[in-house]
């Protein structure tokens, strides 16, 4: 079969699924909305489909599963490593075979990524709730995200580790679209503000040996290290080879973005956790009425709170923006229409304020300065500043 075959077949198939979609949410009674919500849900990562779906429980159970006449039906796949051919696969079989009104999820920037000509030849919006990487709101007008960026945390944090006195550090992240932006967030705005970046570390996203990396950051004289890895298996190995191989010892200071320390790691992290600062848009201690309630209603539904983390109220959040995409089109899904209609949106969520900036469809929200810290008996990420207001600083910036 040729390419422009293969291309015209899906195109048919994309454009008939859009119009079985405007069917089913026709004017005439209630329809069900179908969400496809692609994420790991197995593997090493599994915790990120878990926290996905929990989320996007509790919100039902406190929300309701219909919207006006409508009943809201998720539908799960599980891609439970980066790999933007299956991501897209398994999204077009979303599209085509269950005929979905939105896409959400994605953990991973090349998975999301790989679906913006799916969700522009079918016409239907795409809520990430956790890919980070800035330039991805910009390769489909029907990208929301309700997460966060590598810029958007690491320019707060950046800018408070230059106002502590520190004058050297090094960065070190995995090699791949957020890692790169994190580097060239925290390069450019600890310079600006009087440090030095001694050395730039990439690592490569499967890394699992971090010794090499170790000696590369005690080498460079650095007075403090700012690293990211994509939260899960690396970022623990990372933490405990700081620790393990002295690093910590010799007071080098350890700062990055939250995905070093999500709450269902810092158990296995033990010690090796105390005292590494980030900063990050959710803490599970977020002082809040909102999230006590958040917390308290994952411990009544499933047992334990155990595992809420960030991507908890990236899918909580993301769930509330479909929700409102159904109510303002009336139960019918247009993508750029529904897109369009939550640009500017405000709410209040489990972690704060949020906004989406009507350009970036991002959410702008507060970042907030963590250290861990043993609370209550559990280690915690403990606010010690916030920084509200947070834009996507990456947003267009090579444009």
């Amino acid at each position: 079969m040729t390419r422009t075959l293969r291309k015209a077949l899906l195109g048919n198939a994309l454009l008939g699924a859009a119009f079985g979609l405007a069917l089913a949410a026709g004017p005439a009674g209630a329809a069900t909305i179908k969400v496809g919500v692609v994420a790991p849900f197995s593997g090493p990562f599994g915790v990120v489909g878990k926290s996905f779906k929990e989320a996007i429980e509790v919100y039902q159970a406190e929300h309701g599963k219909t919207v006006g006449n409508d009943t809201v039906e998720f539908i799960y796949r599980d891609l439970d490593q980066a790999n933007p051919a299956q991501s897209k696969a398994l999204s077009q079989e979303l599209i085509v075979k269950e005929k979905v009104s939105v896409l959400a999820g994605y953990f991973f920037t090349p998975d999301a990524l790989a679906v913006a000509p799916l969700i522009d030849e079918a016409n239907i919006p795409c809520v990430i709730f956790n890919a980070a990487t800035s330039a991805i709101t910009e390769k489909s007008p029907r990208y929301v995200r309700t997460s966060f960026t590598l810029w958007q945390n690491t320019v707060p944090l950046a800018e408070h580790m230059a106002k502590q006195g520190l004058k050297k550090a090094i960065s070190a992240v995995s090699d791949y679209g957020p890692g790169i932006d994190g580097e060239a967030a925290f390069k450019s705005t600890f310079e600006k503000n009087g440090g030095t970046v001694v050395d730039t570390i990439r690592m490569p996203l499967k890394s699992t040996d971090f010794a090499p990396f170790m000696q590369r950051i005690k080498d460079s004289g650095a007075e403090a290290v700012y690293a990211f890895l994509p939260a899960g298996p690396t970022t623990l190995a990372f933490a405990k080879a700081f620790n393990d191989t002295g690093l910590k010892a010799a007071g080098i200071k350890f700062f990055g973005p939250g995905d070093l320390t999500q709450e269902p790691d810092l158990p296995a992290l033990g010690e090796a956790a105390m005292g590494i600062t980030t900063s990050f848009n959710y803490s599970r201690a977020h002082d809040s009425a909102m999230n006590k309630a958040f917390v308290a209603k994952h411990k009544e539904m499933f047992g334990s709170y155990d595992s809420v983390t960030f991507t908890s109220v990236g899918a909580y959040d993301g769930t509330h923006v479909i929700y409102q995409m159904i109510k303002n089109g009336g139960g019918k899904i247009d993508g750029a229409k529904a897109v369009e209609s939550v640009k500017g949106m405000s709410w209040e969520s489990p972690r704060g304020p949020l906004t989406i900036d009507p350009d970036s469809r991002h959410v702008t929200q507060t970042i907030y300065l963590r250290t861990v810290e043993m609370v209550d008996g559990k280690l915690e990420n403990v606010e010690k500043q916030s920084f509200p207001k947070q834009p996507d600083y990456g947003y267009k910036l090579a444009k």
